[in-house]
């Protein structure tokens, strides 16, 4: 009985890397729609989103069943939460993802990113990027120096995010009211990735060391 609970356990891992996986795709692509206005790209985006969802839902019932039939203590019951919650948190990162993915295709033919901004834009969308990537080998290895890697490019992705801000209430903003609207949503959804990033790389230093860390406590 063990053995299998133990199996059950890892094939829970397995599956949240295979869930991020399918994030920092979207995620990718997504910057790759909005930079290009490719409207191909962008609407499987949208599409792939369902499969994270049903990922999501999936993990939930495994955890709430291991949960009920099993009644871990101490370290599993630390695996099965940490693996709830981290599931929610990836589901939320691809619907970021879709967003960006559906204002690009709203914008189609024009590229949602105003000209003006488009290279802040383009070092957001790498910087989320390299989040996401992070988030899958961390989640992989638990290697915890990523969770460190991962909060800096969060703080990257929240000066960029202010640069937006500064750049929309400038004297020199030109830009129509749906560019002024696109170019709000679009930061923040990169802003927000980065959160949800942040707080896989938080709960990941829990699930290893048991040490929960308080919002803005640096991860290591």
């Amino acid at each position: 009985m063990r053995k299998i609970f133990e199996a059950e356990l890892k094939q829970l891992g397995n599956d949240l890397v295979d869930m991020s996986g399918q994030v920092e795709v979207a995620i990718a692509h997504a910057g790759t729609a909005l930079l290009t206005g490719d409207l191909q790209v962008a609407e499987t985006v949208i599409a792939a989103d369902q499969a994270i969802d049903a990922l999501e839902r999936d993990l939930d019932t495994r955890c709430v069943h291991l949960l009920a039939q099993q009644a871990p203590v101490a370290t599993d019951l630390r695996i099965i939460v940490t693996g709830l919650r981290m599931a929610s948190t990836l589901e939320r990162m691809g619907d970021l993802a879709r967003h960006v993915a559906q204002i690009s295709r709203r914008a189609y033919p024009r590229l949602a990113a105003p000209q003006a901004l488009s290279g802040t834009f383009a070092e957001m969308s790498a910087a989320a990027t390299r989040v996401a990537q992070r988030t899958t080998t961390l989640l992989e290895t638990h290697d915890l120096d990523l969770a460190t890697s991962i909060e800096e490019e969060d703080d990257l992705l929240d000066h960029l995010h202010e640069d937006t801000f500064t750049a929309l209430l400038g004297g020199n903003w030109n830009g129509t009211p749906q560019e002024t609207v696109d170019t709000t949503l679009l930061s923040r959804y990169f802003e927000r990735f980065g959160d949800h990033g942040v707080s896989v790389a938080r709960r990941m230093v829990y699930l290893v060391t048991g040490e929960f860390l308080e919002d803005g406590s640096p991860v290591r």
